[in-house]
């Protein structure tokens, strides 16, 4: 070993150079040997995950919006079907006779709930929709929302929730979309 301040050879056991004074360091071993991992390296979390989703989550939200019209239309149908019996000589009304074993009157009030339900349902899809496709500042907030609220229908709505929530939900997401939506 050398002092580093004179340059004077000193041994090992030796803490301060006996010309100068000076503490001497001791020697940073080398670095062990970099041999290659048998395993592959942990996938990191893709960059911009949301900026690659946001289309694809707009596109499946305007689908599961129609979904949600045309279940409730054929909802309508069958309970229409069960609880009156006919569509044929009668004028279309929610009321009118009801027949049948399981029909009951509560089930003609039905038909109007089945109704503003599924437009409900369907305007919030698509809502969703037009909020992520177009970057608004509040599309992450209300697809979020709406996620939740769309994982008790099973299965797509279940799907298509968790596949939202995956996307927006990280506070990495809620920086990124912050930033694509011009907030920052």
């Amino acid at each position: 070993m050398v002092c580093q301040a004179c340059g004077n050879p000193v041994t090992a056991e030796v803490h301060f150079c006996p010309r100068c004074g000076a503490q001497i360091a001791a020697p940073t071993p080398p670095p062990p040997p970099a041999y290659p991992s048998p395993y592959p390296p942990l996938a990191i979390a893709p960059e911009h995950r949301v900026q690659r989703n946001l289309q694809t989550l707009g596109i499946l939200w305007c689908v599961f919006g129609a979904y949600r019209i045309l279940a409730g239309l054929i909802g309508i149908f069958v309970l229409r079907i069960a609880t009156f019996r006919s569509f044929g000589g009668e004028p279309w009304m929610w009321g009118g006779r009801i027949h049948g074993p399981f029909a009951a009157p509560w089930m003609a009030a039905l038909l109007p709930l089945i109704a503003v339900v599924s437009v409900a349902a369907a305007l919030l899809a698509f809502l969703v929709a037009f909020g992520l496709v177009t970057r608004q500042p509040w599309g992450r907030v209300v697809g979020i929302i709406v996620a939740i609220l769309s994982l008790f229908k099973f299965p797509f709505g279940t799907a298509l929730g968790i596949y939202t929530l995956w996307v927006l939900v990280p506070a990495e997401s809620g920086m990124e979309y912050d930033t694509i939506a011009g907030r920052l």
